[in-house]
């Protein structure tokens, strides 16, 4: 430990323990003769010692629950596809993954408490294609960098959209939906679960590739927005694949087309967008990250536990139930998938001319 003065002037004191931050152990300072603690190398000390604290925390990791910050309210496909990924790891593990929901402005406002939490493994969260890939281009500012704040671990899963629109609108088509939309400039509204979601982007792209003007109505989260779907106070929305279908098989709505470039396996018979508007290509897809810092021995250890669970009959069966498709990566994958996926939208962004200040 050296004082202002110089390495000269070290202080004769040596680390006896780590500190809570690295080994869980309380610091202790242990005199030593001046000759020897200028020879001794504080990183040579050090090094080994934060070695095994650090090991020692992944093999103890998780000793108490961990909490998962989800982006979106309660209710929505992310909150029903993380619940069903943390109740696996709960089992795992034998300590509870409890799923905290934090909404609000398209899922900045989840990601931005998870980048200033505490790198302990204890707080993690969705990294969701909104937060991490398309917001960097959509919004002017941010409370945090995708790149730099974060932790990828794995990625969890990829499900299209569905386009939705009320029966009373009448068009039982895309084609029949642009052409009204032509018509009436402006007056048809499409909903969405927050500005720079996928939700929202598809309703953007739709408008720019069909050269129609449509009104985009933002919500806290896709329950909240299809409640006036059904309420009849908009007109349609670009839903993740689960809460469309669930809408159709109420008789309220009609299905035109879904955002991936197949026909999902889901609802074969509705056709996909880029049928009708060639280069409409949006999934939704969500991970795990944690805040940057995060221990590697810790994103190892939750990246193979993420593997076990999202290769568990349940768990493939309870995604395919609602329309996702498992989407297990290594960690330099992960990380490799998001900023490839950042790059993919930031033109799609910008050329919808979707941007909010």
């Amino acid at each position: 430990i050296l004082d202002r003065k110089g390495p000269q002037f070290a202080a004769p004191f040596m680390l006896d323990a780590l500190h809570p931050s690295v080994g869980g152990a309380f610091v202790k300072m242990t005199k030593l003769p001046r000759r020897r603690a200028l020879i001794l190398s504080g990183s040579a000390l050090a090094a080994p010692m934060i070695a095994s604290g650090l090991a020692r925390a992944a093999d103890e990791w998780p000793n108490k629950p961990v909490k998962y910050i989800n982006l979106f309210p309660a209710g929505g496909p992310t909150d029903v596809l993380s619940r069903i990924a943390c109740q696996k790891l709960t089992e795992l593990t034998g300590q509870q993954f409890i799923v905290e929901n934090r909404g609000g402005s398209g899922g900045n406002v989840g990601a931005d408490a998870i980048a200033k939490s505490a790198p302990d493994g204890y707080t993690i969260g969705l990294m969701s294609v909104s937060s991490h890939a398309i917001a960097t281009t959509l919004y002017a500012k941010l409370p945090f960098n995708a790149d730099k704040d974060f932790t990828p671990v794995t990625m969890l899963w990829s499900l299209p959209n569905l386009l939705i629109v009320r029966k009373s609108l009448g068009p039982k088509t895309v084609p029949e939906l642009i052409a009204m939309a032509k018509q009436n400039p402006g007056k048809i509204s499409y909903a969405s679960s927050g500005a720079g979601t996928t939700v929202h982007l598809s309703g953007a792209v739709f408008a720019s590739l069909a050269g129609i003007d449509i009104l985009h109505v933002p919500y806290r989260g896709s329950a909240p927005a299809i409640q006036d779907l059904l309420a009849d106070q908009v007109d349609m929305i670009f839903d993740n694949i689960p809460g469309s279908l669930a809408q159709m098989a109420g008789g309220k709505v009609w299905g035109l087309g879904v955002t991936s470039t197949e026909r999902s396996p889901m609802a074969p018979d509705v056709p996909t967008m880029a049928e009708f508007l060639p280069g409409f290509d949006i999934n939704s897809w969500g991970g795990i990250c944690g805040p940057a810092g995060l221990p590697p021995a810790i994103v190892d250890k939750l990246n193979a536990l993420a593997k076990q669970a999202l290769d568990s009959d349940e768990v493939k069966k309870a995604y395919l139930k609602n329309g996702a498709t498992p989407l297990w990566k290594s960690v330099p994958d992960t990380v490799a998938y998001r900023r490839a996926e950042e790059q993919r939208f930031a033109p799609i962004v910008k050329a919808s001319g979707a941007k909010v200040d």
